[in-house]
């Protein structure tokens, strides 16, 4: 049964997005997040007028999103903290609107949607080329483990993986059944003993059907990237961030997709024509 949004639940929705649409009023938000302060305070704070300020506050005010303690300080609601918190959700998704054009999340829980926002403080690498260098220098600047899922381990990045491996960095990452084998990589592995590292546990792997978004996490830093309108990850762009919020959405949906991943079956995988 589907659910009806009644016209008063509407309408408080609609005063939110109303009242956060001001600059003014989000700046004040965002400055009473971090401590409280008197009006005249706020107003020198955001370089605008007593009256200007006034006129803003009591707005937040009426909804319930600030309020005025004894002293006449202003704080932030238990309602206004918790409505602040859900805005990086909008600003990561307004930010890069041109690629969520043609871009999905992919079929990700929706405990992961939910905290997009986690994403906000990032960096968007571009091209094919751009993307690949950078996975390898997350790969050279991994410390204590490497974790990914990803449509394929290119070539090239097999002999830097290994030497990190063999450095001490535990890999693990997770392949889709229909991932391609590219054209020598049954050289580039046997170079580096890849079969040696899996059998001692110093790599490991898993398999899903199908990636519905591809990471790299590391100690350092980590990456994201999601599948185009044919629901085919795209190579040509990746969020990344060192960003420790950005780094757990990351870290956690990894932890998803590998506990509830089968065992590598190498029958699966195909090999590239």
């Amino acid at each position: 049964m589907t659910e009806e949004i009644s016209d008063a639940e509407e309408s408080k929705t609609g005063q939110i997005f109303t009242e956060l649409a001001g600059k003014v009023r989000r700046a004040m938000l965002f400055r009473l997040n971090e401590k409280t302060l008197k009006l005249s305070e706020l107003a020198k704070d955001l370089d605008i007028t007593i009256q200007h300020a006034h006129s803003n506050i009591n707005r937040l005010t009426d909804i319930g999103l600030v309020e005025k303690d004894s002293n006449g300080s202003l704080n932030l609601t238990t309602y206004g903290r918790t409505i602040i918190k859900q805005i990086p959700s909008f600003n990561f998704l307004g930010e890069h609107k041109d690629y969520f054009q043609d871009h999905t999340l992919g079929n990700i829980p929706l405990k992961f949607e939910r905290r997009i926002g986690d994403l906000n403080e990032c960096k968007v690498v571009k091209g094919v080329v751009a993307v690949l260098q950078g996975w390898k220098l997350m790969y050279q600047k991994a410390g204590e483990y490497i974790n990914s899922i990803i449509p394929q381990v290119p070539v090239d990045l097999i002999e830097p993986l290994a030497e990190k491996i063999k450095s001490g960095t535990k890999f693990s990452y997770i392949l889709p059944e229909d991932a391609i084998v590219p054209t020598g990589m049954s050289e580039a592995t046997k170079k580096v003993s890849w079969s040696a590292l899996l059998a001692e546990g110093k790599a490991e792997r898993r398999m899903v059907k199908k990636i519905q978004a591809a990471t790299i996490i590391t100690d350092k830093s980590a990456c994201v990237l999601f599948p185009n309108l044919k629901s085919e990850i795209d190579m040509n762009a990746m969020f990344y961030s060192e960003d420790k919020i950005f780094h757990e959405w990351c870290e956690d949906y990894f932890r998803y997709v590998w506990y509830s991943s089968d065992l590598f079956d190498r029958r699966k995988v195909q090999s590239e024509t």
